[in-house]
């Protein structure tokens, strides 16, 4: 599976998110955000485990009972059912590996990004 930047699709999610799906596979999709300074994505959970990796920007996030201020480089790491929610700092890019597949996200399914 490759994945080349300049060939994916942005979806503009409004409020300042975009979004390019890098992939889907049986057990795991991964998307790239970009938001907009003070973005913010408010408190939810799901039963999918989630992985993030700060690119540019940083977040403002609260995950259970922690909160924390991210900035490039930093990672977080949200269990299954635990309500998160953050706040873009700047103009913020992550990447973000839900497991297993998290069905309700846009441009999830079984088909892949191949070239």
């Amino acid at each position: 599976m490759f994945c080349f930047q300049n060939q994916l699709p942005i979806r503009d999610l409004g409020n300042g998110v975009l979004l390019k799906v890098l992939g889907n596979g049986k057990n795991m999709n991964v998307r790239h955000w970009d938001m907009a300074d003070k973005s913010r994505v408010t408190s939810h959970s799901h039963p999918e485990e989630q992985f993030g990796y700060v690119i540019k920007g940083g977040f403002n996030m609260k995950i259970g009972d922690e909160t924390a201020d991210l900035g490039p480089g930093d990672c977080y790491f949200i269990p299954s059912n635990v309500p998160h929610e953050f706040t873009a700092l700047g103009q913020t890019e992550a990447i973000d590996a839900f497991s297993p597949v998290r069905p309700d996200l846009p441009g999830t399914g079984t088909q892949s990004n191949k070239k």
